[in-house]
């Protein structure tokens, strides 16, 4: 049985198995070695997101997860007394839910490899205009999120990575060190145009790489074609399929 790498987050984890998106690439990249599981939930803070926990990573499982990714923050961050208040979650309390998890799949398994990953940056006007172009007047006036506060999420992301020991993907900052990261990597000032995917899935497996998750150094689930004799083909199977 192939080993399980899990994607746990909010939309921008659901949306990874689209065209160009980052989940897909990962499964392209572990193909026959792992299996790429989402586990996205689009609209999802981490206050609700825990309630899932002992539905996805049940406790006593037999084949837990080698690896995932928690993806949450940019609904957590979503200003209060705005339009997307109900998604709100005071930072304290979203640094907490996020130990929660770890501790839970801790739990599941000791040598699971965990990966935080921070909320993108947000384009404010990108936002506003996405907005206009849905509501038309009846578009919000003020902005919802703001880079600065989503910021303010992805420091104590990192910083509790750091707290606990595990890797992290810092996104709020790298995408912000390239020029006109606005319009390249957002497709409406807080999800992710292909670039923006890409930009998740070269820090995402540059983490699993610097660990020991490398696909490089991963067998196939069966042998390659090329290991196969065409005049005896149950040599090639014997080790583990017989």
């Amino acid at each position: 049985m192939r080993p399980q790498i899990v994607l746990f987050g909010d939309s921008i984890t659901a949306q990874s198995f689209r065209s160009g998106g980052w989940g897909s690439a990962l499964a392209d990249a572990y193909s026959r070695k792992a299996d790429v599981v989402v586990r996205g939930y689009g609209g999802y803070n981490t206050r609700w997101a825990l309630f899932l926990l002992h539905h996805i990573f049940p406790l006593g499982s037999l084949t837990p997860p080698v690896a995932t990714t928690i993806f949450f923050g940019a609904n957590d961050a979503a200003l209060k007394g705005r339009t997307s208040d109900r998604q709100h979650v005071p930072v304290e309390e979203y640094k907490d839910n996020i130990r929660t998890m770890v501790q839970h799949l801790k739990k599941c398994s000791p040598t699971m490899l965990i990966v935080l990953v921070t909320p993108p940056p947000i384009d404010e006007s990108g936002r506003q205009s996405y907005a206009e172009s849905i509501y038309g007047e009846k578009a919000m006036t003020e902005p919802e999120r703001t880079n600065e506060t989503t910021g303010i999420y992805a420091q104590h992301c990192v910083a509790l990575a750091e707290e606990l020991g595990l890797r992290s993907v810092n996104l709020w900052s790298k995408m912000q060190e390239t020029n006109d990261w606005q319009r390249k990597y957002l497709s409406d000032g807080l999800h992710l145009t292909p670039e923006g995917n890409g930009v998740v899935y070269e820090e995402v497996s540059r983490v699993f790489r610097e660990a020991w998750l490398s696909p490089d150094e991963m067998p196939f689930d069966f042998p390659h074609h090329s290991q196969i004799d065409g005049e005896n083909p149950s040599k090639a199977f014997q080790e583990r399929c017989l």
